[in-house]
């Protein structure tokens, strides 16, 4: 069953390398914005964002990399792939994991046009759709469940930082 589990370590590959890309860009991002004056608002919960997205990589990728690929749930991670580079070609140098919060107005151009926070919204949706990819329901629901809770927190932070109430 090795040529099954092939496309299965193929997606699960380009999510850790997305993913790794993610972090440079936006180690890369926040460092310039915070060299022209920007300030970081909620650090103190950042480490739980990155300790739920490394452990929900390390579930696919522990219970997945033997797994069956369902092609009309891999047509909308691609979808989804779509709608991500929208948002980081809106977002531009501003583009970052963390809240940074600057002194120019807010993006109101591309996704941002039509809603607050698209990429909460992505993250939220690849979050339910990468194991659905590979068949783990269970992993969708609870990961799903957890990064519902800690949206619910980052959101928060995020508005009271940007609209001055924090």
């Amino acid at each position: 069953m090795p040529d099954a589990s092939l496309p299965a370590l193929l997606f699960l590959a380009f999510i850790i390398l997305q993913r790794v890309f993610e972090l440079i860009l936006a180690r890369r991002n926040t460092q310039r914005l915070l060299a022209k004056g920007a300030h970081e608002v909620g650090a103190a919960h950042y480490p739980l964002i990155i300790s739920l997205h490394v452990s929900w990589i390390i579930a696919l990728v522990g219970l997945g990399y033997h797994q069956p690929i369902s092609i009309p749930w891999l047509l909308v991670f691609a979808v989804l792939q779509v709608f991500r580079g929208w948002i980081l070609f809106s977002l531009g140098g501003r583009w970052t994991t963390r809240i940074i919060v600057t002194k120019t107005p807010l993006i109101s151009t591309g996704p941002f046009a039509f809603m607050r926070h698209p990429n909460y919204l992505l993250v939220a949706l690849e979050i339910f759709t990468a194991p659905m990819v590979l068949g783990l329901f269970p992993l969708a629901f609870l990961y799903s469940g957890l990064n519902g809770a800690m949206l619910a927190l980052r959101i928060r932070v995020e508005d009271e930082a940007l609209t001055g109430t924090r």
